[in-house]
């Protein structure tokens, strides 16, 4: 019975044995297409993990050559020297140089060939939200350090697949290897457990890095957010704050256009207004986000005498708005007379800002005799006020100024007649304003000590070389003066051609010639001496 039973037990070992040699062609046959789909991956272009690590390999691979050169060098180098063995040397030191210069080039590969990979970027330490502009700057800081968050976590998944494919990979070799023991498979096994080692070892500190960099991004995510909630806040506070004044500058100002008629009184008081509003406003801002006010106190107060020195030009204006606002010597829409540097400008006052006066220039006879040109915007800075000489010519609600004409007659003409003909001429068309002029002169005398308030037109004789010229002044409007100035021009000329007995006088030379000497006695003329 135990015979039986051996030989059924021999039987069946040598069949599973030739069943196991039988089936090992095939199982063999099945990892090495595993392998194939391994390496297919490993192998592609998009792994960057493995494209690093050859690069490190051959970074080391080159250093190991560069060691074996030297070391053949040397040797090469202590035998005599003949012709094969100088041929060899030169050889050598050309490889040297070549695999100095590549090891250069691969440099980066030295000790962390995945540092780039693994670490975040340095951004540094975002600033504490202390105001609205900052606002943007932590949106933008928190959109990027999750940005950067989600790239290393691809990266760790990544790495995570090609370590386990490094894994399955060196399991088969290791089954192929005890299987069959090729060579070519042992040394693929070396180099495999070679890159997994490096690749385990990166996604340990990798995991670390992450995990780290992961808690930062939120800590910092959430103290970011809460900053950026409370300034939220604090701006729409602020807001309505800046609102409210704007509403209450609004029904000042309507208060004032209800109340007050005169438009140069609105106006400034418009400006005043928008002045003290919009100092409030800076105040509200610096106190609201200004940490620290008394730095700011000593800072200005330190800075003051040198901002005095070098903006002097700007206080000065300021100083100068303030002067012209309290004093009035200039009112929006006032005609004034600037000179400066020897150039003469006259237009309207469109704005009196902070710093400077801006003036539209008109068309007048100063334009018309001296500058040819008008209509532009000249921008006169406030501190003008004190060194500048200006003239107003609608200063205290005054809308007319003295306008004269000169012209010359000859002195065989009748200038009695022409200056009563002129006289007539000047009274008809300046009649309306001699009279609004009077009505103005009477109501300054409450400010202004004015002796001669005579607004008549008046007329002038005076001698000159080539005749007798007439000077005829009159009250004119301050904005139109040169088209009245025209008109009475026309009628005084069309006047001085119709009266025969008078001629308008002009340069002339008058050439007279010598008289005849006398005969003497004897008949002879005498001669004339030159």
């Amino acid at each position: 019975m135990r015979l039986i039973f051996s030989l059924i037990f021999l039987f069946l070992s040598t069949l599973a044995l030739h069943a196991e040699e039988v089936g090992t062609p095939l199982k063999a046959d099945q990892m090495r297409e595993n392998l194939k789909e391994i390496n297919r991956f490993l192998e592609d272009s998009n792994n960057i993990w493995m494209k690093k690590y050859a690069n490190f390999r051959a970074y080391r691979n080159i250093v190991a050559e560069i060691e074996s050169v030297k070391e053949r060098l040397s040797l090469f180098q202590k035998r005599s020297k003949t012709l094969a063995n100088q041929n060899e040397v030169a050889t050598l030191e050309r490889r040297l140089e070549t695999l100095e210069k590549q090891r250069e080039l691969m440099q980066e590969y030295k000790d962390n060939p995945f540092k780039e990979l693994i670490q975040p970027l340095e951004r540094g330490e975002v600033a504490s939200v202390t105001n609205p502009i900052l606002i943007i700057q932590a949106f933008s800081h928190i959109r990027q350090s999750k940005q950067e968050l989600e790239t290393l976590e691809r990266n760790f998944e990544s790495l995570k697949k090609v370590v386990e494919s490094l894994k399955t990979k060196e399991a088969l070799l290791y089954e192929l290897v005890v299987l069959e023991g090729i060579e070519e498979e042992v040394m693929e096994y070396k180099e495999t457990q070679n890159a997994l080692g490096e690749l385990e070892s990166t996604q340990n500190i990798f995991s670390t890095t992450l995990g780290l960099y992961r808690k930062k991004v939120e800590e910092q995510t959430q103290r970011l957010t809460e900053q950026i909630k409370a300034q939220a806040v604090k701006a729409v506070y602020i807001g309505v704050a800046v609102l409210l004044l704007f509403v209450l500058a609004l029904l000042m100002k309507m208060g004032i256009k209800k109340y007050i008629h005169d438009n140069e009184r609105i106006y400034t008081a418009n400006k005043i207004i928008n002045f003290a509003n919009l100092t409030l406003i800076i105040f509200i801002l610096l106190f609201a986000y200004l940490e620290n006010v008394t730095y700011l106190v000593t800072v200005l107060g330190f800075a003051s005498a040198g901002l005095a020195i070098a903006m002097k030009d700007l206080f000065m204006s300021v100083l100068g708005w303030i002067v012209i606002v309290i004093g009035g010597a200039v009112h929006v829409g006032d005609r004034i007379r600037v000179t400066k540097d020897g150039s003469t400008y006259i237009g309207d006052v469109l704005d009196i800002s902070i710093l400077r006066i801006t003036m539209h220039e008109g068309i007048t006879l100063t334009t018309y005799m001296e500058n040819r040109r008008a209509g532009r915007i000249i921008f006169i800075p406030n501190n003008y006020i004190f060194t500048t000489m200006f003239a107003n010519y609608t200063h205290s609600g005054m809308k007319t100024v003295w306008d004269g004409i000169d012209f010359t007659i000859t002195f065989e003409s009748n200038h009695r007649k022409m200056v009563q003909i002129a006289l007539d001429i000047t009274k008809k068309y300046a009649k309306g304003y001699t009279e609004i002029t009077r009505k103005q002169l009477n109501r300054l005398r409450d400010r202004y000590s004015l002796r001669n308030t005579n607004v008549e037109p008046r007329a002038f004789t005076m001698l000159e070389p080539n005749g007798i010229r007439i000077s005829i002044w009159y009250q004119t409007n301050a904005y139109a003066a040169l088209t009245l100035r025209s008109t009475i021009s026309g009628e005084i000329v069309d006047a001085l051609l119709a009266e025969p007995d008078i001629e308008i006088a002009y340069p002339t030379t008058t050439v007279r010639a010598p008289k005849e000497p006398l005969p003497s006695s004897d008949g002879a003329i005498p001669p004339v001496h030159l």
